[in-house]
């Protein structure tokens, strides 16, 4: 079996690692949003961080299923080969998605937490660029290792259940 144990193999496992990285990355940026939006970390600001989360990441999981990830996984074709390595791909694909979901959850976000108002697409231009920059080097060195390393032990104990079976007649 040589297949890619880092990464999913089929959609149940696209779900989990899906989950794990917008669970990931809404906590840190809704928290984040969330603290410095109210200038003051108490009880109630992580009352409302709570009550946010779920929201966030089910917007967050349709958002980069149906669109973000559609888009990022084409344009991440178009600037790797197939040869190139795996961390090269990764990266490519990390950036992308970074790029598009970070835009669209910070606009998001501020609307969920503010509501609509003059100055939503003002806050979005102060708040994107630090956004981008937080959730890239997020993803990049904490959150999608995270998530692959969750594969590659999911993988290990399917391929041993697997193993054993065989072994087994079973």
């Amino acid at each position: 079996m040589n297949q890619e144990t880092r990464l999913p193999r089929n959609g149940k496992e696209g779900a989990l690692y899906g989950l794990i990285i917008c669970a990931m990355t809404a906590l840190l940026m809704t928290s984040l949003s969330t603290i410095l939006s109210v200038k003051n970390f108490n009880g109630d600001v992580v009352l409302s961080i709570l009550k946010m989360l779920p929201i966030m990441i089910v917007i967050a999981m349709l958002l980069e299923a149906l669109v973000i990830g559609r888009i990022a996984e084409k344009l991440t074709h178009m600037f790797t080969k197939p040869t190139d390595s795996f961390n090269a791909q990764i990266l490519f694909r990390i950036l992308f998605t970074v790029i598009g979901m970070s835009a669209c959850m910070t606009l998001i976000g501020n609307a969920v937490a503010q509501g609509f108002s003059a100055e939503l697409l003002s806050n979005w231009v102060t708040n994107w660029p630090r956004n981008f920059i937080i959730v890239l080097a997020a993803e990049s060195l904490v959150i999608q290792p995270i998530a692959r390393i969750a594969m590659v032990k999911l993988h290990a104990s399917q391929d041993k259940r697997i193993q054993y079976a065989e072994e087994n007649g079973a």
